[in-house]
């Protein structure tokens, strides 16, 4: 009796192991489609939207200044959206920069299927600096990217054409990405449950698994890079940014955030995150 017992919970263990990941999967792949409502009234926020090439319709606000010194390209983390990046908007405002918002793909205003951990998101953020650069040829294009935002700029192919790159939280490859999540769901046990995870992509949404390495890209960046992560984010470790951070070839900048655990790093450390992130653009070379 007590033998059967121990195969039954055994049975029980590896079916939760089984089903956990595929739920996890699901959840995360699914999409977020909400109404934003109005832009916040202090951005001076014109509505706009524009073709990608992940066969949306991409939603956004385009916030300009009069002298702008500079447009910020605002790409949130994974199931958020434009009104996630609003207090950045904010204070890069204040300090004289346009600023521009958008929704990826099956989030926010954005239509779509799937959630797609970086890829289908990489043609809306190549589709946004386009925007940018037909709204106004001659500027100067700085993104910063939030865990799933920093993914989508680092797989855009070819390199977008900006001028610095602010990564957050980013990733360095979907099956590190995975492991961790398995692991802070079901313990050290979690990470034998990943591969389940990565086996049910392609057939979900698409992509496969090797197409999801931001680390082979970064090393193709050309323009000024700040990575910063939170010191105790236990989604993506500081060991996973130290990697990204050392393939990079171009000037480079890296910063843990004291007690931020994987979002949001400008709520952790506000001051220090505004004095930094403000540091940085003000001493990017001038354009050629």
């Amino acid at each position: 009796m007590k033998k059967k017992w121990i195969f039954a919970l055994a049975a029980i263990l590896l079916m939760i192991g089984i089903a956990v990941p595929f739920a996890i999967g699901w959840a995360l792949a699914a999409p977020v489609r909400i109404s934003v409502g109005k832009a916040p009234s202090d951005l001076g926020a014109e509505t706009v939207e524009f073709k990608s090439d992940s066969r949306a319709i991409v939603k956004g606000w385009w916030c300009p200044t009069v002298t702008s010194r500079c447009v910020i390209l605002l790409l949130p983390g994974i199931r958020a959206n434009r009104l996630s990046m609003v207090d950045r908007a904010r204070f890069l405002r204040r300090a004289g920069y346009s600023v521009f918002l958008i929704d990826f793909q099956a989030t926010g205003e954005t239509k779509g299927d799937h959630i797609t951990f970086g890829w289908k998101e990489s043609r809306d953020a190549f589709a946004a600096v386009d925007f940018i650069h037909h709204v106004d040829p001659s500027a100067r294009v700085t993104i910063i990217g939030s865990s799933l935002g920093g993914v989508a700029a680092l797989l855009a192919t070819p390199p977008l054409k900006v001028d610095a790159l602010i990564l957050e939280s980013v990733y360095p490859t979907i099956e590190i990405a995975t492991r961790n999540r398995m692991e802070n769901y079901l313990g050290p046990i979690g990470r034998m449950f990943a591969p389940l995870f990565l086996m049910q992509m392609h057939r979900r949404i698409g992509v496969s698994p090797a197409q999801l390495h931001p680390i082979d890209h970064i090393a193709a960046v050309a323009c000024p890079i700040f990575i910063m992560s939170g010191e105790k984010d236990r989604n993506t470790r500081p060991a996973d940014t130290q990697k990204l951070f050392e393939r990079a070839r171009s000037a480079k900048r890296l910063w843990f955030v004291p007690n931020a655990g994987h979002v949001d790093l400008h709520r952790a450390a506000p001051h220090e995150y505004e004095t930094r992130v403000l540091a940085f653009l003000a001493n990017l070379p001038e354009s050629k």
